[in-house]
């Protein structure tokens, strides 16, 4: 009989467990603690598992498992605790081991977990009998699986090994046909190139026989050259005999005069009438009013560009924009990135459009601002100011692209001046008539006002 820690008899407290615990086992003994957990008061708990109160027992079970086993090993007042509240759910199973006698149809793993818990007589001897009874079952789990693995792979060959028979008959008979189209093929070739030998002398014989027509041709164009030297000298005398009958017919022209002065005369008066009947208004507009050019007294952009301003002096700007309906078209990031980038976009727009807006009120000018829409991480929700036009590029058009449509939708000669300081957008606009201005002159102009 083993002695236990107080001195009593039929104690198994004393014995050692000389291996790890089983991993089927131990999962039992977590499950069993954490059905009895609840049963305790956070008093009668061990320090370390005072936090795990109010877990639910799965939850429980899957994030103390470690410290409930521990605290099971090295706390007896727990181990007895949880016994405790084994007895009371697990009465007959409690009183078979208590016995020496666990019931021969219990699940050996549930036998060996409440033995470890409960502690009686030869609890060791259960938990080692319930790990070798584990692994016999894995072991006999693992040879099925791995009989049942052979099985498939058998099976699996045998329908390979039949997939490659019917392969192989399949690809025999492909041969067969490919032979059968492959000697098909050479008589048509064969055949073929007696065709091209028989063109090849068709064509010989009728190169010979366009030789022969082009030598007919020149002797034709030979006849027919001194036919038309003929008829030129008959119409040498035609043109003469001509120019005898108009001296003829001159003395008589009196007659045919006063018919021609009468035919006008009628043409005359059926224009006179038609002009009364459309009732057309006098004409004030000539058709050199009509030529595009550039009057005395009046400005174009690149007349103030001829002036000896700076290009980056804002004054510049101010004279563009005093031009009549003078467009202004703003590249907007590239603006604000040149100005201010250390802000955030949306930041960056606001403060851009709302400069815009008192630089429209102040001119007069039509004003856009166009946004590179790629730049952009969901739609947004913008206000635009009053007296600006805001516009984001759709998906796949980038903002310089939207600028140049927008240049080449105005009609030649209204001033539009695009700031950017993208030399590509520049030349763009420049090419299509619009003034291209550095951002840095637009950003002057701000500061100054």
């Amino acid at each position: 009989m083993v002695e236990t820690t107080d001195g009593e008899p039929g104690d198994g407290a004393a014995e050692v467990l000389d291996r790890p615990l089983p991993d089927g086992v131990r999962r039992r003994v977590v499950q069993i603690v954490s059905d009895g957990f609840g049963g305790l008061t956070v008093g009668e708990l061990p320090a370390q598992l005072r936090q795990y109160a109010r877990f639910a027992p799965n939850r429980r079970a899957k994030f103390a498992g470690n410290a409930m086993a521990a605290a099971l090993e090295t706390d007896p007042l727990f181990r007895q605790r949880i016994g405790e509240k084994f007895r009371e759910t697990q009465p007959e199973l409690s009183a078979a081991l208590d016995s020496g006698a666990p019931p021969p149809a219990a699940d050996p793993l549930d036998v060996a977990a409440a033995a470890y818990v409960l502690r009686p007589t030869g609890w060791v001897k259960l938990v080692t009998a319930a790990g070798e009874e584990a692994l016999r079952a894995d072991a006999e789990r693992a040879g099925e699986e791995s009989r049942a693995e052979l099985a498939r792979l058998r099976e699996e060959l045998a329908q390979a090994r039949e997939q490659t028979r019917t392969d192989t008959e399949r690809l025999r008979t492909e041969l067969d046909t490919a032979k059968k189209e492959a000697e098909s093929l050479h008589r048509k070739l064969r055949a073929a190139l007696s065709d091209v030998k028989r063109g090849q002398a068709a064509l010989r014989k009728l190169q010979s026989e366009t030789e022969t027509a082009r030598a007919e041709g020149q002797t034709q164009v030979s006849a027919a050259e001194s036919e038309s030297r003929r008829l030129k000298a008959r119409l040498g005398e035609a043109e003469a005999a001509l120019e005898a009958t108009r001296r003829a017919a001159r003395e008589g022209r009196s007659v045919e005069d006063m018919r021609v002065r009468l035919l006008l005369d009628t043409v005359l008066d059926a224009a006179q009438g038609l002009r009364r009947e459309l009732a057309l208004p006098p004409v004030s507009v000539r058709p050199a009013e009509t030529v595009d050019a550039v009057e005395p007294g009046r400005m174009t952009p690149k007349d103030i560009a001829a002036r000896a301003l700076s290009e980056n002096d804002p004054a510049i700007l101010d004279q563009l924009l005093a031009l009549p309906q003078a467009h202004l078209v703003v590249d907007g990031y590239n603006v604000t990135k040149t100005g201010y980038p250390q802000m955030p976009l949306e930041k960056q727009r606001l403060r851009l459009l709302g400069q815009l807006s008192q630089l429209a009120a102040q001119t007069g000018a039509e004003a856009t601002c166009v946004f590179d829409g790629a730049e952009l991480a969901a739609p947004v929700l913008l206000a635009p100011p009053r007296g600006v036009r805001v516009l984001f590029s759709k998906p796949g058009v980038t903002a310089d692209e939207l600028i140049r449509q927008l240049v080449r939708a105005e009609p030649p000669g209204r001033p539009v001046i695009v700031v950017s300081t993208d030399r590509e957008v520049a030349d763009g606009v420049a090419r299509a008539g619009a003034r291209p201005v550095a951002s840095v002159v637009l950003l002057k102009r701000f500061s100054r006002a």
